[in-house]
Formats: structure tokens, C-alpha cells, sequence
């Protein structure tokens, strides 16, 4: 029994669903999905039925993608609305979410706990001489502006980083009330550490990539791994001994050279050994 775990599926692409559609069956195997899976809710909706025609249990966390608000419509939900719609979607596929009881890991091992989270971002990944009220300034000078500024909307929170800093605490009091004899994996969109942003193209696009809120959480909370996405780089890094995987498939482009998709799934537990 493997836990493995993918983001970034971006399913308005036609190349991704094939893809997603040619995945073989796992059926005694759970997959951690990371978020942006897509924009519409029947993007998801095709998820969640392919993937848990083939996998035991699916768990997912949001990425910004899923909570944007694409239609125009005055009906459209927003923010708070829109990610409980999401939630409420994924139940409804017997999907787990950041909003369920953190599932025991039942393979072999020591205990563990999988714990989805949603934290977002509060662009406090930028260096120390930038000021909070210039970042989004300091990203424009160099031609980078997050989508996220237009389409992701904090409702009722008056900032996406006031969202960010309720999500935070909301988190960190369930975390803080798990069985100490227990070894966790964290899940979440975005990365947690801000020396994990490695974006040599758009470096300030680092804003909308996390919070430094998190910085010692995978100590913290006993991490055994750390499951990311986001950047759209895939990658195992190891840090006090903490095994970070940055899980992306990313846009065709991106991952086509890679092969078959099968070949983009990460194996987070039991998994490699530093």
C-alpha cells in the first residue's frame, strides 16, 4: 500500500484529462491531489470521478486556481463561499478535504497522521528590504503580477492576507491538538518554506507563494514529509532532516517530455530515504 501524490493537474487543458484518463488504477493505494486541479467546477468534478475510480482515497487541498471566481455572473460565489462549494463538491465524491478529520495513515509503519491544509499566501515571501505595502509594486516592476489580484477574492476577509492569517491560526490550533506519538504529513498548495520558491524566471512571483508564518511548521509538527505544489518544478529537498516534495505536474509543456503520466506521480510514503 503506497501513498502517492500529484498537483497541478490544470484540466482546462485537453492534453492533461487525456492524460489524467490513461492513469492506471491503484486500487489499494491513496493519492494526496494539491491543488489546481482546474477553474470550473466540472473540471473537478471529471477529477474526482477518474481518480477515485482508481485510487482507495483521494485527499485534496485548494490551490489558488480553484478558487477563482471566472464567471462573471452576479451569482458567482466568492472567496469563503467559493472554497466551501469546493469542499462541499469533493464530499460529495467521497474526496477529503482540509475541512475533514486528519486521516491516520493505515499502511505499514510508524504512526502517522495526513493532515490537507489550506493556508494561502500573505506576500510575505519577499526580501527583507521590501515593504508589505510595496510588494505588489516591487513584483510589477519587473513585469510579475499574480492572476490571483483579479480573479481570487478574499470574501469577507478585507485582504487575501487577512484570509491567509485566519487560515493560519485555524490551522495551527488543529495541528497543536494532535496525539504528540504521532508523525504527520503536511499538505499543501503552497510551499511552506520561503527558500523553496526557486522561480529563476520570475523570482518575485514569490509573493504569491506562502506565508514565512510556516517557516518552522514541519519541525513544529513532526513532519516526516512535506507535500507541495505550485511551482511547477518537481522535486525532493530535505531540510533538519524533513523530507519536502514538490509534486507539480504542471502545463503540457511543462511535463510531456517526461512521458507518461504515470511517471509524474510521486511516491510519498513509504518513499526514497535521504
Amino acid at each position: 500500500m503506497k501513498l502517492y501524490a500529484l498537483s497541478d493537474l490544470h484540466l482546462r487543458h485537453e492534453h492533461n484529462r487525456r492524460a489524467l484518463e490513461s492513469l492506471a488504477p491503484h486500487p489499494e493505494d491513496w493519492l494526496i491531489v494539491a491543488g489546481d486541479v482546474g477553474e470550473r467546477l466540472e473540471e473537478l468534478d471529471f477529477a474526482w470521478r477518474t481518480l477515485t475510480a482508481r485510487f482507495r482515497r483521494v485527499l485534496w487541498v485548494p490551490g489558488n486556481h480553484e478558487l477563482w471566481t471566472v464567471s462573471r455572473e452576479p451569482s458567482a460565489l466568492r472567496g469563503e463561499a467559493r472554497y466551501q462549494q469546493l469542499v462541499a463538491q469533493c464530499r460529495a465524491h467521497g474526496v477529503l478535504t482540509p475541512e475533514d478529520p486528519y486521516p491516520r495513515w493505515p499502511g505499514e509503519g510508524p504512526p502517522r497522521i495526513l493532515a490537507p491544509l489550506f493556508l494561502l499566501y500573505d506576500y510575505s515571501f519577499r526580501p527583507d528590504d521590501v515593504s508589505e505595502e510595496g510588494a505588489v509594486q516591487w513584483a510589477m516592476d519587473a513585469n510579475v503580477l499574480c492572476t490571483d489580484e483579479a480573479l481570487l477574492h478574499p470574501d469577507p476577509y478585507p485582504s487575501r492576507a487577512a484570509w491567509c492569517a485566519a487560515r493560519v491560526e485555524h490551522t495551527r490550533a488543529r495541528l497543536e491538538a494532535l496525539p504528540s506519538d504521532c508523525a504527520t504529513v503536511l499538505i499543501n498548495h503552497f510551499p511552506l518554506r520561503y527558500e523553496h520558491v526557486r522561480l529563476p524566471r520570475i523570482p518575485r512571483f514569490s509573493l504569491w507563494c506562502g506565508t514565512k508564518k510556516t517557516e518552522d511548521w514541519h519541525t513544529r509538527f513532526r513532519a516526516e514529509v512535506v507535500v507541495t505544489g505550485h511551482l511547477h518544478m518537481p522535486a525532493t529537498l530535505w531540510r533538519d532532516g524533513v523530507r519536502f516534495e514538490e509534486v507539480s505536474l504542471g502545463y503540457p509543456q511543462q511535463w510531456t517530455w517526461r512521458g507518461d503520466i504515470s511517471r509524474c506521480l510521486r511516491e510519498i510514503l513509504p518513499g526514497p530515504s535521504p
